[in-house]
């Protein structure tokens, strides 16, 4: 099964700017419909961040449009998220996820990393 390895994070003031990496190893990676990141804050449900398909088609949540910017490596089977203008509000662990095109294989997670938007 595929392994996903995330880095990047870390603390930064609000209106910064941090990019976090996420390199799937292992695996098959065609059986991988799509890529992309979740964050979760303390007391809060985890909530989808962006994800970007093997076609380089993208979705991005709400509260990161026109901020952050999701893109892929297909040679390294990688995934970046450039997070520009961060806010407070954008503070959490931030999940990389790998989801199968089949329904009967569950969604690959990473270990997570934290992002701190404080001053």
């Amino acid at each position: 099964q595929m392994q996903l390895v995330e880095s990047g994070g870390g603390l930064v003031q609000p209106g910064g700017s941090l990019r976090l990496s996420c390199t799937g190893s292992g695996g098959v990676v065609s059986s991988i419909k799509s890529m992309g990141w979740y964050r979760q804050a303390p007391g809060k449900q985890r909530e989808l961040v962006a994800t970007i398909t093997r076609a380089r088609n993208t979705n991005y949540g709400d509260s990161v449009k026109g901020r952050f910017t999701i893109s892929r490596d297909g040679a390294t089977n990688t995934v970046y998220l450039q997070m520009n203008d961060l806010k407070p509000d954008d503070t959490g662990i931030y999940y990389c996820n790998a989801h199968p095109w089949s329904d009967y294989d569950p969604d690959i997670w990473g270990q997570g990393t934290q992002v701190t938007v404080s001053s």
